[in-house]
């Protein structure tokens, strides 16, 4: 996927324009951890974990970052979304990983 030609805007704001994926974004499975002892996110109320990588924080500002917020937790796509940070979420739904992404960065894109 080229992100720099799907999220123009975004990219703009991004003073490394050759940054991947995972520099801006990741969405992870969550799943029971027995071996640990913290339980941010309980898997069964919230299969995913998003966290919002530090260069679309510095894109968007605390303001826009409150709003993507907002907005994530009112996507009808997310059964349940709870924000443990400004930057983290977890959420149930059942899109795919990288249709997630795709929502997410969707969003970023839109208010940035």
């Amino acid at each position: 996927m080229n992100l720099e030609a799907k999220y123009p805007k975004l990219f703009e704001k991004l003073e490394d324009k050759e940054i991947t994926l995972r520099h801006l974004l990741n969405v992870d499975e969550n799943y029971e951890d027995f071996d640990s002892e913290e339980y941010e996110f309980d898997f069964e109320d919230y299969n995913f974990v998003i966290y919002i990588a530090e260069p679309v924080q510095q894109a968007l500002g605390e303001a826009k970052m409150n709003e993507l917020m907002v907005k994530l937790q009112d996507e009808d796509a997310f059964v349940n979304f709870v924000a443990s940070e400004e930057d983290l979420y977890g959420v149930k739904s059942i899109l795919s990983n990288e249709e997630i992404v795709s929502l997410v960065l969707d969003q970023v894109e839109a208010i940035v």
